[in-house]
């Protein structure tokens, strides 16, 4: 196989960047690890993000106060022109969005109805009832059908292949036979979304383990502030399904066990609404001091709201509250805690979706322009997918015109990997996959979560680098290889447990507390010896760290007040 552009991941991103190449008439295929409409994005619930100024406020809302707004809410560590491209583009991205037939939620006017978000100055979050992201891959992947693009569905990305720096295409595995084959390809666009995974306590999806980012890792290309998750403050208690922050848009409350809105003692004047990394932190805080509930959860009440306006509004959380927790939301409060739900850092790569490898692209989720810094607004997300996957997927589609094909290096990398499957089938090792991710899950879960300190970084960092070697022992309970879940799953755990690592030495080298990243023994953000990104590449014997700039060129630092 021989494409111009090879787009990896079927979601919002990739989706939007094959429109894009496929416009500029060159030859594009998504590759997909699961059925387009299956993808991550689907789950997205609350809205996304763009300065329409719809709803009636005293004052005008504009993409500058959007782009400050998520500048602020990145504890300053975000790339300021990255979001300048990123606000600016998210008003004809939305129109963009409703021409080509998505659903939007409508105001009596008949506009594009928005509610407010956290961390927010404006309401200035677009959505369709708590659906937002299953309307909008659902529109796209039409729109990808209506324009013949092409899709390997439930394809699996093994290794991007170089000689000499120069890219020359990949290999990859076909679930329903077990065949590996090759693409060759001009340019590759890494849409793979984020590694949610590699926690327990995840609103992700099982597909979300950060392959695409460490395969770009092992290519050579540098991981940039992976030390910063996202924790939702709220995903149900006992699931961890997400619980969006529509809820609290549309007025719900946060309860401890006294039955106090305790969001008045961390963030005043935002409240419930201030953004995710204070409220996760205020929920921990409530539960380690006792006010929690069970000393596990805290209580999102929206008997206020009324059955009117959640049937309308959010339609979704009722239904989850009822299927997973038998709780009506219209009558009860439902139980949540915080939960692993985002990855800010990922694939370095600027503006223009460009990574250190000539012809290799990135964005959405996998990637770190950096538009989210330390922490991200919730509607920025659905919102990156849009606009970055546009920009890859013109810029890969640029890059190929005069190019030729190069593919001398691709069968000798599928017989390599040809040959590491093999020996894993014939393994009598100690345990199956299973045994070495709840491992993982633990050890990320109970040592790298909301609040962190040394003595807990430097223990998982311990433990993971034995869990390393403890996984080559892995064997496998399943020797078929036509759609063997098991398979895929022992392909990705190396990489899953590097992740693990470059995570949490990035934490610990960051001896600060900024955003997401909360030290208890570096309890203020340090500008004069942290205001820079982590880049993290691959050595001999495990990570390298270096430093790398963060563009302050439109607003000066300041401490962050809501």
């Amino acid at each position: 196989m021989k494409y111009d552009v090879l787009i990896v991941g079927g979601g919002l991103t990739g989706m939007r960047a094959a429109l894009a190449a496929k416009k500029n008439n060159v030859s594009v295929v998504i590759l997909s690890m699961v059925y387009p409409i299956r993808s991550h994005s689907v789950a997205a619930q609350g809205g996304i993000n763009a300065a329409l100024g719809n709803k009636d406020v005293t004052e005008k809302d504009s993409w500058e106060k959007h782009a400050f707004d998520t500048v602020k809410g990145s504890d300053f560590l975000a790339d300021q022109k990255a979001v300048e491209v990123l606000t600016k583009q998210a008003i004809p991205a939305i129109y963009e969005l409703e021409s080509w037939g998505v659903p939007f939620s409508r105001l009596e006017n008949g506009r594009i109805a928005q509610r407010p978000f956290g961390g927010a100055a404006f309401p200035r979050t677009c959505y369709a009832e708590d659906r937002t992201g299953h309307n909008l891959l659902h529109t796209l992947y039409q729109q990808c059908i209506r324009n013949d693009i092409d899709f390997l569905n439930e394809w699996l990305l093994l290794d991007i292949v170089l000689k000499d720096k120069k890219l020359q295409g990949a290999v990859v595995l076909n679930m329903q036979s077990g065949n590996l084959e090759t693409i060759a390809a001009k340019s590759i666009i890494l849409a793979t979304g984020g590694a949610g995974k590699v926690y327990g306590k995840s609103t992700n999806a099982l597909i979300n383990t950060g392959s695409g980012m460490a395969i770009a890792y092992n290519a050579g290309i540098p991981l940039k502030d992976m030390e910063f998750i996202q924790f939702h403050p709220t995903t149900l208690y006992g699931t961890n399904i997400l619980i969006t922050e529509g809820c609290r848009g549309e007025g719900a409350y946060l309860l401890n066990n006294k039955n106090e809105r305790f969001m008045k003692d961390y963030a005043p004047k935002n409240m419930e609404l201030a953004p995710r990394d204070i409220v996760a932190r205020a929920i921990m805080t409530e539960i380690y001091n006792g006010r929690g509930f069970d000393d596990a959860y805290v209580y999102l009440d929206m008997r206020h709201l009324g059955e009117e306006k959640i049937d309308e509004r959010l339609p979704s959380m009722r239904e989850i509250g009822l299927k997973f927790a038998n709780v009506d939301i219209v009558k009860d409060p439902l139980p949540v805690q915080p939960g692993q739900h985002y990855t800010m850092g990922g694939i370095d790569c600027n503006e223009k979706c460009e990574t250190e490898i000539s012809g290799i692209y990135a964005a959405g989720e996998g990637s770190c322009v950096s538009v989210h810094g330390a922490n991200r607004l919730g509607g920025n997300s659905l919102l990156e997918t849009v606009v970055f996957g546009k920009i890859a997927g013109e810029n890969a589609s640029e890059y190929v015109k005069d190019l030729s094909f190069s593919d001398s290096e691709l069968e000798n990398a599928k017989q390599k990997i040809s040959k590491k499957i093999d020996e894993m089938f014939k393994r009598k090792g100690s345990h199956p996959v299973g045994y070495y991710k709840e491992k993982l899950y633990k050890i990320m879960s109970d040592n790298v979560g909301v609040y962190r300190n040394k003595k807990d970084l430097a223990f998982a960092v311990n433990e993971l680098e034995k869990l390393k070697e403890e996984a080559k022992d892995l064997y496998m309970t399943s020797k078929s290889k036509i759609f063997n879940i098991e398979l895929m799953s022992a392909l990705d755990l190396e990489g899953m447990i590097t992740l693990g690592q470059i995570i949490t030495k990035g934490a610990l080298l960051r001896e600060e507390s900024r955003g997401s990243h909360a030290r208890t023994d570096f309890k203020t953000r340090d500008d004069e010896k942290f205001l820079h990104h982590t880049l993290a590449y691959k050595g001999d014997k495990g990570p390298l760290f270096s430093k790398k700039d963060v563009d302050i060129s439109i607003w000066e630092p300041q401490e962050r007040r809501y």
